[in-house]
């Protein structure tokens, strides 16, 4: 089996699925594959055209169940210095090395060198392949998907989240907001700065405000947060405007995000800088010019996964795995999105995110044959009504 996941692997890596760039062609590979095997397939593209999650299905119809999820995107390679070409698998020493090996087409393909098996059993219970695009970028792909399913009724038990963590379970990690805010001003001389209104000057102002929230934050930390740091953090990504020296800035534009520990602090946040935009920015601005204006782009408003006192998948995955203790982690998951509509969730996956989104990311084979041997434990799982 080991073998086959590795033959698998090697496809995956070979379809340079960036995420500013089309899935179509690795969301095909991966539906005949369980096409084949007499899975009910629905392909879900988006809004673009050029991206497209799958879910695919075997076992019998209706609720309940479990979620093999993943994603199919990776990060860009650009400017990386690789010892190899990144989107073809190199094997040496126990390491498998390409981009998105860890990060998670490791886990991918070891689900779908499993599928065979779970195709050939008297599956009692739906098993559900949920695979995403756009997961680096906000998890759009994830916000689509468990919409679609809330639409449709479609209710699963159990998601496991193959995201990279050593096969430790992993039953909470912070949530992830993001935002890209642009300024209108009105450009002219830089010699009488009056006159104009400068975009680049209200957006420091904005980001100024940014860093105040950011260590109130620090003040909101819950007691008994289990998360390092404790706190909600918020991260200034990118501050962009202007087109020179002596020209007042008509445009500027910041990215920032945050991630919350709770949910409230996104609230506070949020309520907190659109005050100071509607009660001080905007009519400073709009006093020289009428047309001038600040907007805010949502790029995804991820949630967290919380701990939960009576958990399922944190239940299920101590079965297989033998592990009788759940971590937190302070990256962000698709699994907050299945908790959210009802689902209980987990992320347990092959590979260290220390190796994700590096130059030479690997996975070994000891844990791709640990996340083969945790998911073949989950057939007589799924031969069981509940």
């Amino acid at each position: 089996m080991l073998r086959e996941t590795q033959t698998i692997l090697a496809d995956l890596v070979g379809f340079p699925t960036v995420s500013s760039d089309s899935n179509f062609a690795m969301v095909a590979y991966l539906a005949n594959r369980l096409s084949d095997i007499g899975a009910r397939i629905e392909v879900l593209t988006d809004d673009s055209g050029q991206k497209a999650n799958l879910f695919a299905t075997l076992g019998p119809e209706g609720n309940g169940g479990i979620v093999l999820s993943g994603h199919t995107d990776v990060v860009p390679v650009a400017d990386q210095d690789w010892s190899s070409d990144p989107f073809s698998l190199r094997e040496n020493d126990g390491r498998l090395y390409g981009r998105g090996t860890c990060d998670m087409k490791g886990f991918i393909a070891a689900a779908l060198a499993m599928a065979p098996t779970y195709a050939k059993a008297n599956l009692r219970r739906p098993l559900h392949f949920a695979l995403t695009y756009d997961e680096e970028v906000g998890c759009l792909g994830g916000q689509a998907l468990v919409a679609e399913l809330e639409s449709r009724g479609i209710r699963p038990d159990i998601a496991i989240i193959g995201e990279p963590t050593e096969m430790k379970i992993i039953e909470a990690h912070k949530g992830c907001c993001e935002y890209t805010v642009n300024f209108q001003g009105l450009d002219g001389h830089s010699s009488d700065p009056a006159q104009g209104v400068n975009a680049a000057e209200y957006a420091a102002r904005y980001v100024i405000r940014l860093l105040e929230l950011r260590e109130a934050l620090k003040t909101r930390a819950p007691a008994d947060s289990p998360f390092k740091p404790p706190f909600t953090t918020l991260n200034v990504g990118s501050i962009q405007g202007g087109v020179a020296r002596n020209v007042i800035a008509a445009k500027a534009m910041v990215e920032w995000e945050m991630r919350p520990v709770q949910a409230g602090d996104a609230e506070f946040v949020k309520s907190e800088i659109a005050q100071y935009c509607e009660d001080v920015l905007l009519p400073a601005m709009q006093a020289v010019h009428a047309g001038a204006d600040i907007t805010t782009q949502v790029i995804g408003e991820v949630p967290g996964l919380e701990p939960m006192s009576d958990s399922a998948a944190r239940q299920l995955l101590s079965e297989l795995t033998g592990q009788n203790s759940a971590l937190t982690v302070p990256f962000g998951t698709e699994a907050g999105l299945f908790q959210k509509i009802g689902i209980s969730a987990v992320v347990c996956g092959p590979g260290a995110i220390a190796q994700a989104h590096k130059p030479d990311e690997f996975i070994t084979t000891a844990q791709l044959d640990q996340c083969l041997s945790m998911l073949a434990k989950l057939t007589p799982q799924l031969e069981t009504a509940r």
